[in-house]
């Protein structure tokens, strides 16, 4: 919407009521959370000034919380004393408590107040703390740091100069980019014939091999989120400029600013991490159930706010694009393994099709946000001749499961605690029809089918230019 700018104006409707770290870990563990930040590149005069900020507020809201619960106890200690000194016919003490009382009935809401203005505020500064990373993850500054996991394939030989995929695409005419840029601006694509039916191929490929060979169970979420939704999967606060944001006609004819907006706005999902993550939401599952594996192919739509100038050709760094995901949903003891079991998942779909690629360990320094260790599976691309991000993977223990009060209840002692989620690509369709065009493409141009995609190309072996009758 021209002229409104974002902000997190709906943050007090849910920050205070779920904790994003847990407050009492950080004041005994004020060493071990001033490491990890140090870990995640945070300069040491920031982290000193954020410790002191986070240790002062839980100081002054446990000191509110302590004077009100005094005030409330002595409220109804001093009502009951009334009545004993009305049954006594002790008016003149009766009088002198009722004044006590009505002081403190006075006072008590002022006290409330207060702390829920220092919960508030210290809850909206947990919010925009990162997750803590786990001790194997290998310290470092940015990408530069991040180490290599493991190479499945090897790079092809081609008897010619490989074509990067826009290339091909435009010269098949199935890839449309000026007609995208008419309907919608830079960054959209219109496909066309054997391209859209390629990727859509991939989708059902994906789709089928996890809900029948990998456990995962196919959901069909909205599109379209609540504030909630997205501050559950840490998309809120920090990265909100990120994000597309469609408001409600009746919310705009109504209300006119931004604050007011707002309220009724919806967001377009940038992943479907966001919907099947907050399926657990507000919720608790029997351990029974774990670990829940779902996935969903879907569009997602990203504001690309920082990619100015970065990869302004092609489809690699879309405004819309499609990507089939993975997210699980676990106890504490199984999200590790878990973790390395969904790796395999997305690798699989690769190897199915024979792609050439590597698995790279994210390094402190260039980990998501939310994330406590991240895999990310890196595409060898022939034409552009470098390795490009098609998945990533990541375990972010009760991160968002505190964001999103997403709890599970143990078999054994039916305790109830915060469960682990995970997420990944299974993988990025866009991404992997581009490597399949730069990876199959042929001489004259064409691009060869692999054989994964054959039960879903309609006897369609190869995908080339159609001539059209004089």
């Amino acid at each position: 919407m021209p002229g409104l700018k974002p902000g997190m104006t709906n943050l007090k409707a849910f920050a205070g009521i779920f904790a994003m770290h847990d407050i009492k870990w950080i004041r005994d563990n004020v060493e071990a959370f001033d490491r990890a930040m140090e870990r995640r590149q945070k300069p040491p005069v920031e982290r000193a000034a954020l410790v002191m900020k986070l240790l002062a507020l839980d100081e002054q809201r446990r000191a509110v919380i302590t004077k009100l619960e005094l005030a409330q106890a002595r409220r109804n200690a001093a009502s009951k004393e009334i009545g004993e000194a009305k049954k006594n016919k002790d008016n003149a003490t009766a009088e002198r408590l009722m004044a006590e009382v009505n002081e403190l009935k006075t006072g008590i809401p002022a006290m409330e107040a207060e702390e829920k203005q220092v919960s508030d505020e210290l809850q909206k500064a947990l919010a925009e703390i990162p997750n803590l990373p786990l001790d194997e993850v290998p310290d470092g500054k940015d990408e530069h740091d991040n180490v290599e996991h493991h190479v499945f394939g090897a790079k092809r030989d081609y008897a010619f100069t490989p074509k990067q995929h826009f290339e091909l695409g435009e010269a098949l005419g199935f890839m449309d980019f000026e007609t995208a840029a008419k309907l919608s601006g830079a960054r959209f694509v219109v496909l066309k014939s054997g391209l859209a039916r390629l990727e859509r191929a991939l989708g059902q490929f994906m789709l089928d091999l996890h809900t029948t060979e990998h456990g995962y169970t196919e959901i069909n979420p909205p599109l379209l989120v609540r504030d909630e939704a997205m501050f559950g999967t840490a998309q809120l606060p920090k990265f909100e400029d990120d994000q597309f944001w469609a408001i409600g006609g009746e919310a705009f004819a109504l209300h006119a600013d931004a604050d007011a907006l707002k309220q009724g706005r919806l967001g377009l999902i940038p992943t479907a991490e966001v919907p099947l993550t907050n399926l657990v939401r507000e919720s608790i599952v029997e351990e029974a159930e774990l670990p829940m594996r779902l996935t969903a192919c879907t569009p997602c739509f990203r504001a690309e706010a920082g990619a100015a100038g970065r990869d302004t050709r092609g489809m690699i760094r879309q405004h819309q694009f499609t990507k089939v995901e993975l997210v699980s949903i676990t106890t504490p003891e199984q999200s590790k393994a878990e973790h390395e079991r969904m790796l395999s998942c997305a690798e699989e779909v690769l190897r199915r099709l024979d792609l050439h690629y590597r698995v790279i360990t994210l390094c402190t320094g260039d980990l998501g946000f939310a994330s406590q260790k991240t895999y990310d599976i890196e595409v060898w691309l022939p034409g552009q001749g470098m390795f490009r991000e098609i998945s990533s993977c990541s375990v972010c223990g009760d991160f968002q499961a505190r964001r999103m009060n997403a709890r599970f209840r143990t078999k054994q002692d039916r305790k109830v605690a915060p469960v682990h989620t995970l997420n990944g690509s299974g993988v990025a369709v866009g991404r992997a029809l581009v490597a399949v065009m730069e990876t199959y493409q042929q001489a004259d141009g064409s691009i060869a089918v692999p054989d994964a995609l054959a039960p879903y190309m309609g006897g369609i072996k190869k995908i080339e230019k159609i001539e059209r009758a004089a």
